[in-house]
């Protein structure tokens, strides 16, 4: 599993890739990102936000919950910190983001 980073406050502030895998190093399933469910719920978390969720996080109708030994809060700011960075190339930072996504949490339907 990928190691969580500590992000500090002005990383979480104004982004940071210092931790975000090489392009390269990225599963194929990860750069065709359109056909990717991680990276889709990461594209629509950079253009339409997501909602706190217990021990994760909510995007549209699917909730991402921490998986064992993962801090949720270390695990979404080093995320976070990404997506609000101008550095990398959009397929990127998608890609990379639903990489890590995948990584730390788990995709479950959220119950109506």
């Amino acid at each position: 599993m990928l190691q969580v980073p500590e992000i500090d406050r002005v990383s979480d502030a104004f982004g940071d890739t210092k931790h975000m895998p090489k392009y390269d190093s990225l599963p194929e399933e990860f750069k065709d990102w359109h056909h990717n469910p991680y990276c889709e719920a990461i594209s629509s978390w950079f253009y339409s936000g997501a909602k706190a969720h217990h021990n994760g996080i909510a995007i549209k109708d699917h909730a991402y919950v921490a998986k064992p030994g993962v801090d949720p809060g270390k695990a979404l700011a080093a995320i976070k910190a990404v997506l609000g960075s101008w550095d990398p190339k959009h397929e990127h930072k998608i890609a990379a983001c639903g990489y890590m996504l995948s990584e730390w949490f788990d995709r479950k339907a959220l119950v109506a």
